[in-house]
């Protein structure tokens, strides 16, 4: 594929959302999730969220020809795509996290609810 260099995409729409929105979304969402669950911080979800980013990083490069850190000549467009993907997935996340503690709140505090 010939890469499009668009502001949101390197290569194609469809890779985009493959990669960043499809899988690499719901993994975000597992991991917001599991934070929650285990009353961990944001801090270890921001920084598992960047494992994450450079794992679609790297399906990026190794299966749709996009960009990887190690060459520097492609540092400065693979940060700039690795910084779009961190960003997605990191909404992804937080949507996970808040959600599930949503959940644990209403199961745990119910009684709130209930007007008198």
């Amino acid at each position: 594929m010939q890469p499009q260099m668009a502001l949101l995409w390197e290569v194609s729409v469809f890779e985009f959302v493959l990669v960043t929105m499809v899988l690499g979304g719901a993994l975000a969402y597992m991991i917001g999730r599991s934070t929650a669950l285990t009353w961990s911080g944001w801090g270890l979800m921001t920084f598992y969220t960047l494992l994450l980013t450079i794992a679609a990083r790297f399906i990026h490069f190794s299966l749709f020809d996009g960009t990887f850190f190690l060459p520097l000549e492609t540092l400065g467009t693979a940060a700039y795509y690795a910084g779009i993907d961190f960003i997605v997935l990191m909404a992804f996340a937080a949507a996970g996290r808040m959600w599930t503690r949503k959940l644990q709140t209403q199961r745990q505090y119910g009684f709130l609810d209930r007007a008198a």
